[in-house]
């Protein structure tokens, strides 16, 4: 198993030509009401590659989503350093959005159709009617939900409504997707089917990803590199090379010997952390 153990001076995805996002010596410190500070995030340094996917993966409270939030310019209370090599080109820097992020929860908007939960993610963009129309019916199309653009969220499941979610960060065309535990409110069939779509998706759009989630398996089948943070304060732990290729299917990559190898010792670095984080939180006894 090929991994970078032992905190890493950064987690380098290649050569700088290939970059999209680089992220140096990150920090995060929190302030509580009892003035006892609480650091979140511990000198993060790390590199994505463009058209790379990249899970994170931690115990709880080890900052894998104050790290994201970061990155979607929600705290700017941090110190370090963010270069986001993926550029614009002219007079498209306004069409497109630095980051567009897909969060866990249900965040369709119940009282817009479908297709005015996507539009609305274009207002603060300069396209126009024609354009925004154009994003809406690829990216509804590309999702499965083509023949629901006029249907309600209370008329889909929660596996479509998130599909819908992610066809409106995708019709902003980010410069680098986020997506915070996306699929962790699904059932588990409705996961794997989506695991598979978004497989499908990232391959059409070669979307150059952030994915935070607590699945180890599911880190596995949609990355092409893993990342494992220590608990509180957050730091890189080791990075893991994922070996499917970019074409995959769901069911085979879960039958490949290599797929129980890497997850067992995933789990076992991720366990560990969560055995120190457990101890901390009751004080070292």
């Amino acid at each position: 198993m090929s991994t970078t153990n032992a905190q890493p001076p950064r987690a380098d995805a290649g050569p700088k030509a290939d970059v999209a996002l680089d992220l140096r010596d990150l920090r995060r410190v929190f302030l509580p009401r009892n003035n006892v500070p609480v650091e979140a995030l511990a000198g993060v340094s790390l590199s994505v590659r463009q058209g790379e996917v990249v899970a994170i993966l931690g115990p709880s409270g080890c900052g894998k989503s104050s790290l994201l939030r970061i990155l979607a310019g929600l705290d700017r209370d941090y110190s370090g350093a963010i270069d986001w090599h993926v550029t614009h080109a002219g007079d498209e820097a306004d069409r497109r959005l630095r980051s567009a992020t897909v969060f866990q929860g249900d965040s369709t908007l119940p009282w817009f159709t479908v297709e005015d939960n996507v539009r609305i993610g274009l207002s603060g963009l300069n396209v126009d009617a024609a354009e925004a129309e154009r994003r809406i019916a690829h990216y509804l199309g590309l999702v499965g939900l083509g023949r629901f653009r006029k249907s309600y969220p209370h008329e889909l499941s929660g596996g479509m409504r998130q599909r819908a979610a992610i066809a409106r960060a995708l019709a902003t065309e980010p410069l680098v997707l986020l997506m915070d535990e996306p699929l962790a409110a699904l059932d588990a069939q409705t996961r794997l089917v989506m695991q598979q779509e978004l497989l499908r998706i990232w391959g059409e759009t070669r979307s150059t990803a952030v994915y935070i989630t607590h699945d180890i398996g599911e880190a596995l089948m949609l990355a092409d590199r893993v990342v494992v943070m220590t608990g509180r304060p957050g730091r890189i732990k080791l990075t893991q090379d994922v070996p499917f290729g970019g074409k995959r299917e769901v069911a085979q990559v879960r039958a490949d010997p290599r797929f129980g190898q890497l997850e067992s010792a995933l789990w076992r670095s991720v366990a560990e952390e969560v055995g120190q984080s457990l101890t901390q939180s009751r004080g070292g006894e």
